[in-house]
């Protein structure tokens, strides 16, 4: 089964807490206990669910994957629209690369609708609440078979 990252950048460690009214009530272990549970009907491996609030930490969670993981769904919340960083740890990335926001960035503030990750990503979820890492999940499925 091909492995695959899931990575989360920073405040997703607060998620069921951190403005429900936009990211809602399910807490990080309730998606990370729901990918688990999908992502052997789909025929992956997950090899790593990590949140980092630091970006440094989260290259190095990037970087970690290179030649660990056929896959990365990556949630980089704020840094989606401000590292540099994380886009070149995820151009050196050999896998495919779904880039998944639980609100949809482009019904929000000017500055949210850029994501530097987008142009390395494969995919792109935006706006479909936690549900969106399952949609992740079953679109690397596809990349990857």
């Amino acid at each position: 089964m091909p492995v695959i990252h899931i990575l989360n950048g920073p405040n997703l460690n607060l998620l069921g807490q951190r403005q429900p009214e936009i990211y809602g009530h399910q807490t990080l272990a309730d998606v990370e206990a729901a990918c688990r549970a999908l992502a052997p009907e789909l025929g992956l491996e997950i090899g790593s669910f990590a949140q980092e609030n630091g970006e440094g930490a989260l290259v190095e969670r990037i970087q970690a994957a290179r030649g660990a993981a056929r896959g990365m769904v990556i949630n980089p919340a704020a840094y989606s629209h401000t590292s540099v960083a994380v886009l070149d740890a995820l151009n050196l990335f050999e896998g495919k690369v779904i880039e998944v926001h639980i609100s949809n960035i482009h019904r929000r503030e000017t500055f949210r609708h850029h994501s530097f990750v987008s142009s390395r990503a494969d995919g792109v979820i935006a706006g479909c609440g936690t549900h969106g890492y399952q949609l992740a999940l079953r679109q690397l499925a596809l990349l990857l078979a």
